[in-house]
């Protein structure tokens, strides 16, 4: 399929998303950025803005979200359209790619989580490159398994992680990116 029929949906946001971004356009791919009214995001190729309507289509418990990610989160109002925004792009998606820290209970630290957790309950392909670890794994039959070489196979893919990109996250996306779009 050539690059041009792929798109990335994403987020936008400063790190990963950023780079996903930076990548998809080198690489000539469609781009989607799901972001809100009032959000600051990085990327402004492709933003959507979605309405308090959209938004609410995606109403999640943050009390539920909290519980699934043993982890309590702050600023209600503006977590929850975060959270809602993440449910788009993954909901967009066959394939998810996340940039993070697979934390000891399976869950990945942060908002990115959601994403994480989403793509699980909707049976997507996930993918998590740990920065932590050095290494991608693939979500497959309720566990985390190492994989080598993921490849973005799907033409709809979503691209989002962590906030602070180290050097190896920058080096394991350029690397995703070159196998899969020639």
């Amino acid at each position: 399929m050539p690059n041009q029929n792929y798109t990335l949906f994403s987020g936008g946001a400063q790190g990963a998303e950023n780079q996903f971004g930076k990548l998809a356009e080198y690489h000539g791919l469609s781009e989607v950025n799901y972001t809100f009214e009032g959000h600051r995001i990085e990327r402004t190729r492709g933003v959507r803005v979605l309405t308090d309507e959209e938004l609410t289509q995606k109403d999640v418990s943050l009390t539920y979200v909290s519980r699934l990610l043993n982890r309590k989160f702050t600023n209600a109002e503006k977590m929850r359209k975060v959270l809602q925004t993440i449910m788009w792009q993954v909901d967009a998606s066959q394939q998810i790619f996340v940039v993070g820290t697979i934390l000891d209970d399976g869950t990945v630290k942060g908002g990115t989580g959601w994403g994480a957790e989403f793509a699980k309950i909707c049976n997507k392909d996930l993918f998590v490159f740990d920065q932590a670890k050095d290494g991608w794994s693939k979500w497959e039959h309720g566990a985390w398994v190492a994989v080598d070489a993921p490849a973005v196979t799907a033409g709809h893919f979503t691209g989002t992680g962590t906030r602070f990109l180290e050097d190896n996250g920058k080096k394991a996306l350029e690397e995703l990116f070159s196998r899969s779009f020639k």
